[in-house]
């Protein structure tokens, strides 16, 4: 039995860049950087990209399967990325699936171990994620960037798109402005790693009131009393949202400040 499949949920359509999946950042297709990082990971065994547009696949079959990763076609019907995942994997049997977001670029192989290694350590884990530490005011403004805050054993609270907490006083930080050194919150890094059976479980889930009101999935499972370890990492996050993010990225490739 495969023991982690690593899924990359990959739309064409895309509100603020449309078939960004496709640009090309260095010559190739960003979710190809994304599958070949993905499976350089040395806890993956499988990784799969799991879309629902013939043009996807077309594009990016044979290229990742010189490294050992394939397309599968899945439905155009789902909510979310983690349904997608769901389909993906429902003929293969595993321990662990990891939800590897598709426009994550420059995703670093050793964060995804970083993510998984939890669970296979721990058999009582149902689902981890990455955090890192917010440095810039802007970034805890930001609604764009998540934020989520942790108790003492690193299992999440909650996860907003708000600054968290609200800091009342002076020793807390409140009158003081942002002070990054008392890290209170951390910026979210929206890597999902499940246990199989849990997968099963939370995509049966009915949509929960305060994941509507963030828009933000993984509140369904707070709310449903499950558990999210949180992993905090030295990986910051490098998304692609817009055109101007995918030309930032070329910029550092250019300069040799970034290896793809």
């Amino acid at each position: 039995m495969t023991r982690v499949v690593a899924v990359i949920p990959a739309r064409y359509d895309s509100v603020r860049f449309p078939g960004k999946l496709l640009a090309l950042l260095d010559g190739r297709p960003i979710v190809e950087h994304v599958a070949r990082r993905t499976a350089a990971a040395k806890t993956v065994d499988k990784t799969i990209v799991a879309t629902d547009d013939r043009r996807i696949a077309d594009a990016v079959s044979d290229s990742i399967a010189a490294f050992g990763a394939k397309v599968v076609m899945t439905s155009r019907e789902h909510r979310t990325g983690t349904d997608r995942i769901g389909e993906a994997v429902e003929d293969i049997r595993c321990e662990v699936v990891v939800n590897v977001q598709g426009d994550e670029a420059a995703i670093e192989p050793w964060a995804i171990d970083e993510a998984v290694r939890p669970l296979l350590d721990d058999p009582g884990l149902e689902m981890s994620t990455l955090s890192a530490d917010i440095v810039e005011e802007g970034d805890l403004m930001s609604p764009n960037v998540v934020k989520v805050v942790t108790d003492s054993r690193g299992y999440a609270l909650y996860f907003s798109r708000s600054p968290i907490p609200f800091c009342r006083d002076d020793s807390a930080g409140g009158k003081m402005g942002f002070d990054p050194s008392l890290g209170l919150c951390k910026k979210h890094i929206g890597l999902y790693v499940f246990r199989r059976d849990f997968l099963d479980k939370y995509i049966k889930l009915p949509m929960t009131p305060l994941e509507r009101a963030e828009s933000l999935e993984q509140l369904r499972v707070l709310e449903n009393g499950y558990r999210i370890k949180v992993i905090n990492t030295e990986y910051d996050l490098v998304g692609i949202d817009t055109p101007e993010d995918l030309d930032r990225l070329e910029n550092l490739v250019r300069e040799g400040k970034l290896i793809l």
